[in-house]
């Protein structure tokens, strides 16, 4: 399936009314199974699906380490859909009632359908010291990401998730309709290559909700900076585990929510 799909429209402006076709972010259910039994299914773009498993798995809490999945197997399943089951390495038991989803989980959604909010709350490790990075090159990471978002610049309806190193070095971008989406496809992407999260600064695309931050936490990331606001509730978790976080990351300027001390300058 392509990241995005051809539909009719009738467009409307200055010049009147005319008929076109537009192109749309796709949007399809993946299912995740553990030990044969779905433990989830969410709305995603469809592409980079084993990258999605894999951080999905890490930033959920079902695996405690990158290594501990041996693998993420495609299952059958039909037209635009995706099914896969998650597989730990020998030896490694996991139960997968305990992670199973009383609900779906839509595209706008990263934590629904869980039974409570202290179920959210996945132990993360302790934060690294860094990574440092100086307020203008946080600037132009942001700047980065943006040029780098091709799904939305052929469809203006895709989140993007980006790592950098400090020194502004590009280490991965993935694109989704679901912004915690994108966050565990990237992830995924550098955990599948065992690339240090903790010395690394991720950036996404809108605003710095609660499960971005939980997510960026429990991969071990530092610092996350978004484009837009933070919510009450991701700045109060990033507070209590030691993570920075920045807002409204634009030319001129941005917002220090919590731990001002990873931004110099």
């Amino acid at each position: 399936m392509s990241a995005s799909s051809s539909r009719p429209i009738v467009r409307i402006d200055a010049e009147g009314r005319s008929e076109r076709s537009d192109l749309l972010p796709t949007e399809e259910p993946v299912e995740f199974r553990l030990a044969g039994v779905p433990i989830a299914v969410l709305m995603r773009t469809p592409g980079h699906d084993e990258d999605l498993a894999r951080g999905f798995a890490l930033t959920e809490g079902i695996i405690l380490r990158p290594d501990e999945l041996a693998e993420v197997r495609r299952l059958p399943g039909r037209d635009g859909e995706g099914r896969y089951e998650l597989v730990p390495v020998d030896g490694l038991h996991i139960d997968p009632e305990q992670f199973r989803r009383n609900l779906y989980s839509t595209s706008s959604c990263g934590v629904c359908g869980k039974a409570s909010i202290d179920a959210v709350r996945v132990a993360a490790p302790p934060p690294p010291d860094g990574p440092f990075i100086a307020a203008d090159r946080l600037i132009g990471l942001m700047e980065s990401m943006r040029a780098a978002q091709a799904g939305f610049k052929e469809t203006g309806g895709l989140h993007a998730a980006a790592a950098f190193t400090p020194d502004g070095a590009p280490a991965g971008l993935r694109e989704d309709v679901g912004r915690h989406n994108a966050m565990d496809k990237l992830v995924g992407f550098l955990a599948a290559r065992g690339l240090p999260m903790g010395e690394m600064i991720v950036t996404v695309s809108g605003r710095v909700s609660f499960e971005l931050v939980q997510k960026a936490a429990v991969a071990g990331f530092g610092l996350l900076a978004g484009v837009s606001a933070a919510s009450s509730l991701a700045v109060d978790l990033a507070d209590e585990l030691g993570l920075t976080v920045a807002g409204f990351v634009r030319p001129g300027g941005f917002n220090l929510y919590t731990h001002p001390r990873r931004i110099t300058g």
